[in-house]
């Protein structure tokens, strides 16, 4: 069963589905991306779709992310193009997502049945990767 987290980020909503209709041209560019960071900026990506199995939005966040000073993330959302509306992470980016924020947050549903729940709820009794690496010391 899944926690559902009060608050639904309706500004990120909007922020991924502007990206998804202005950006996203053709086959290679489908879906789009925003998470709202820990000090409350929003960074938003678009996939990169390639016949090798190109990066996801939400992978493409990631490094759009860093690449803006953003390392901790607080909630996220995808969107696809021709008014598709919200879409769930795929299994690959439930793990990454997971693995890079553990605590973070993800608007899933269609509608107006949207709702915010946590990453662990979307993959549960998964394999953390952090919890398997060796310290430094």
């Amino acid at each position: 069963m899944t926690s559902q987290i009060p608050h639904l980020d309706d500004e990120l909503v909007q922020a991924a589905a502007d990206v998804a209709r202005t950006r996203c041209r053709g086959d290679n560019h489908t879906m789009a991306a925003a998470a709202r960071a820990q000090d409350g900026r929003i960074v938003t990506a678009v996939n990169a779709y390639h016949f090798t199995g190109g990066p996801c939005a939400e992978l493409v966040l990631i490094g759009a992310a860093a690449a803006q000073g953003v390392y901790e993330l607080d909630t996220v959302v995808a969107v696809g193009d021709r008014d598709r509306g919200v879409v769930p992470p795929c299994g690959r980016c439930r793990q990454v997502l997971l693995d890079y924020f553990p605590a973070l947050k993800v608007i899933v549903g269609e509608g107006d049945r949207l709702r915010t729940v946590l990453i662990t709820d979307l993959l549960p009794e998964s394999y953390v990767w952090a919890d398997h690496q060796l310290d430094a010391e």
